[in-house]
């Protein structure tokens, strides 16, 4: 036979077959040419025992490629074999393969419509799609989530009596697109998993939350993610610590985020746009900060605290032309500090009766002025708000610029008392601040609005 064993290879192992040819160097073919002239048998034995070879794998795919329903067998000491989607009936029968110790299922690009809730019941778990391209479509009717993460229903101890807290952790939901209807649910529900992580993720179209955390105490992450067009929340947190909400669009839910009965609340360079009611609710929650967002177009507050919150940071925030800005409700021990409040059009930032202990610095109250007279909004698109003391004690209110907002740069409620008010320019407004009573009013410089120069004569 003129094949050399170099010439021609297949491999077997894990699951994979190869198929690898070499071309023969001149040198050779200089031998086996003449060889294949005078001999047609070595010929037809050649092709014969090729063929025979190739028999032996029925399941022959080209090199590389995995072969359906193949058990790889790892060579990693510890290592589980990935979950391919691909090769199931269903998304469901394969997370419903992954073994109790956790594991990896990889969703393949395509449009997956689904009529009942996929369930994830174990932790250590990662589902994984390729973007966008991969799209779940839940099309129940019933108000049935898209997607619901929580503990077996027959979870139990390690003496094997049933667990009363049952918890799963690390579960990870990554890169894929989810969306329903507006009979539809929740798109991703998950009870008391801990340290989730959901990332890249695509949530639309539901007919309630587009993310619901049920107390999923510990540590849990929402990031990159895009939170748009569902009928209740965007991202609903409840019982929740320790949580990290970063770098996600929201726009035209009902409300953007809500967090209620928590604390640790880290809310950062996320955008939030045209929403039905309200941008960030934040109830009975300590100990937390809301940073470097911009909020815009909400048709009710931009950000609200409310129901005995404490210790929250609200910070370099843009707040612009929204119902109204930040409602301090019943919230103590805050501050307020470095906020652009743009073309609010009620109450940029309100103090209620309920709220103390506040500090307000370095904010910025205007409207959309770009110098010598002149505004960039149209004559129905002035409104433009600033502070609201109602009935409130105990504020600090230093170094805000307020300038051409109306109908009153500060608006005072009587009784408001024991107010710092110190090193503040007001430019073109009206203000209530003289009202104060019990108070210290130091260093305030009241302006007129910017002379306007006249065009340069030819």
């Amino acid at each position: 036979m003129w094949f050399h064993q170099s010439e021609l290879h297949f491999d077997m192992n894990d699951g994979f077959t190869k198929a690898v040819f070499f071309l023969p160097r001149i040198s050779e073919l200089r031998e086996v040419l003449p060889v294949m002239k005078s001999s047609h048998t070595a010929v037809k034995f050649s092709m014969l025992a090729l063929a025979f070879l190739i028999s032996l794998n029925s399941g022959f795919v080209i090199a590389g490629q995995e072969k359906e329903g193949a058990k790889s067998k790892a060579r990693l000491p510890g290592a589980r074999p990935v979950i391919h989607a691909i090769n199931y009936e269903s998304i469901q029968q394969a997370l419903d393969a992954l073994p109790a110790e956790g594991g990896v299922v990889m969703l393949p690009p395509g449009h997956f419509e689904i009529d009942q809730p996929l369930v994830i019941n174990k932790g250590d778990v990662l589902l994984m799609g390729a973007g966008s391209a991969t799209h779940i479509h839940n099309k129940n009717e019933e108000g049935k989530d898209a997607i619901a993460i929580h503990p077996p229903e027959d979870a139990k101890l390690p003496d094997g009596k049933p667990d009363p807290k049952p918890r799963i952790w690390r579960v990870q939901l990554q890169n894929f697109r989810v969306t329903g209807n507006e009979k539809s649910g929740r798109g991703i529900n998950a009870k008391w998993v801990q340290e989730i992580y959901i990332h890249g993720v695509t949530c639309s179209y539901h007919g309630s939350d587009g993310i619901f955390l049920d107390f999923c105490f510990e540590d849990p992450r929402v990031s990159d993610c895009l939170i748009t067009y569902n009928k209740a929340t965007g991202l609903n947190l409840i019982g929740c610590h320790d949580i990290v909400v970063s770098a996600n669009h929201f726009e035209e839910n009902l409300d953007a985020l809500r967090c209620a009965d928590g604390y640790n609340l880290c809310m950062s360079g996320n955008n939030l746009d045209d929403h039905l009611r309200d941008g960030v609710i934040i109830e009975n929650t300590y100990g937390s900060i809301v940073c470097a967002n911009m909020i815009e177009e909400c048709k009710g507050r931009a950000i609200t605290l409310d129901k005995e919150c404490y210790g929250i940071t609200l910070s370099a925030n843009v707040i612009a032309h929204n119902g109204s800005g930040i409602i301090l409700d019943d919230a103590h021990g805050c501050a307020v500090s470095a906020n652009t409040f743009t073309l609010l059009a009620a109450d940029a930032l309100k103090i209620g009766p309920k709220s103390g202990r506040i500090t307000v610095t370095g904010n910025n109250f205007s409207n959309s002025y770009i110098g010598n007279g002149q505004v960039k909004r149209r004559t129905n698109d002035l409104k433009a708000a600033g502070l609201t003391l109602d009935k409130t004690r105990g504020v600090t209110v230093s170094g805000n610029l307020f300038s051409s907002v109306r109908p009153k740069a500060v608006e005072v409620i009587e009784p408001t008392s024991h107010v710092l008010f110190g090193n503040n320019l007001l430019i073109d407004v009206e203000s209530d601040h003289e009202k104060l009573t019990d108070s210290i009013i130091k260093n305030t410089l009241v302006a007129p609005a910017e002379p306007v120069s006249k065009p340069a004569e030819k």
